[in-house]
């Protein structure tokens, strides 16, 4: 299911000018506070009545400014997660799901979704309390419940995680992959955390002064170091697809990767797991020759394939290791020492602690 969004409107010193396909998956609208996400987020769940613009869902339009449609809210079948849970204070956790079922179309007699939704988000054990009663995770999950068990054919999420701390992100961040894997809804999804939307995306769309200014497949945005400068330069890291090989007793974790083997602190995930690693680009070295007697204990051969020279002392360079794609964020003087251009061997010197929990996921 695609959908199809081109927007104008105009507010009072600001322009949203702005199209975009957002295709099956995680669709990540991506970019600075102000850029537009939000602004577009309400117009596709006709929150906002755009100036012009024509927005389809799998070929139907639910706006069309030339000819005149706009399908109200409650009959575009969107499900919208807010930045806070807005859930019923005086409601149970489980009368708050059960409102949100009675919205579905056809409702009644679809016991079946409650329980596989409830099971997929792990809020069983909430059920009897009320919102009161639970951590900002446990809300937001329960606020994801309520619009999946209203049958949507798209979900938006502007910004779920921004009001938790880092503990309850974490918290949260392994049933989003599985709601993208297992809930076969897709998603709009409206962050400015990269690490974010690097851990959920399968495409990026970036905004900047309400213009799509990039878009594209999350794992070739992430690793094109003409991107870097639009999703931050400091935040810049390529995904590295993986799948767990081991554990080890000095609590390493082995997986393989498409250019060898990497460790990293133990993962908690089985051996055969399919995992998406970023790898921050300035946590990575480069070496001309393969290394000896460092404590870094992943080194990946590797072949330059771009250099993007900013405007200050910093190079970012583009690698190709095994299949995959790595950028490393070096200083102009070490690029020109090493000699780097596209067709140079080298190698990616990686070490285990530099790649936060945070930066591994499922997929």
């Amino acid at each position: 299911m695609t959908l199809c969004v081109s927007l104008r409107h105009r507010f009072r010193g600001f322009m949203l000018d702005a199209a975009f396909e957002a295709p099956p998956g995680v669709t990540a609208l991506f970019g600075r506070s102000g850029s537009g996400k939000t602004t577009v987020v309400n117009a596709v769940a006709g929150l906002l009545r755009p100036d012009e613009g024509r927005i389809t869902l799998d070929g139907t339009a639910l706006q069309d400014s030339a000819n005149g449609i706009w399908l109200p809210p409650h009959k575009r079948r969107i499900g919208y997660v807010f930045q806070e849970p807005r859930l019923f204070p005086h409601l149970t956790v489980r009368q708050n799901l059960l409102y949100g079922a009675r919205l579905a179309p056809g409702a009644g007699g679809h016991e079946g979704d409650f329980d596989r939704i409830v099971g997929l988000l792990g809020i069983e054990a909430l059920l009897p309390r009320r919102p009161g009663a639970l951590s900002g995770g446990e809300a937001s999950r329960v606020a994801i419940g309520r619009a999946l068990l209203s049958r949507p054919r798209l979900l938006l999420m502007d910004e779920p995680l921004s009001a938790l701390d880092a503990a309850r992100k974490a918290e949260i961040l392994p049933f989003l992959e599985r709601l993208r894997d297992e809930a076969g809804v897709p998603i709009l999804y409206v962050s400015h955390a990269l690490s974010e939307v690097a851990r959920l995306a399968t495409t990026i769309v970036v905004l900047e002064a309400g213009r799509v200014v990039r878009a594209g497949p999350a794992a070739d945005m992430l690793s094109d170091p003409a991107a870097a400068p639009l999703l931050g330069v400091r935040e810049a890291g390529a995904l590295l697809p993986a799948r767990v090989v081991a554990h080890h007793a000095d609590d390493l974790t082995e997986l393989a990767v498409s250019a060898g083997r990497i460790l990293l602190p133990r993962i908690s995930a089985e051996p055969g797991t399919r995992l998406r690693v970023r790898i921050p680009a300035h946590d990575v070295i480069l070496s001309r020759a393969r290394p000896e007697g460092l404590s870094a204990l992943n080194i990946l051969p590797a072949t330059v394939t771009g250099v993007k020279r900013g405007e200050g002392p910093g190079v970012i360079v583009q690698l190709r290791a095994g299949e995959d794609l790595i950028l490393a964020r070096i200083t102009r003087r070490s690029a020109e020492a090493l000699a780097l251009e596209p067709g140079t061997d080298c190698h990616a010197i990686v070490k285990s602690v530099a790649v936060a929990p945070a930066d591994v996921g499922t997929g």
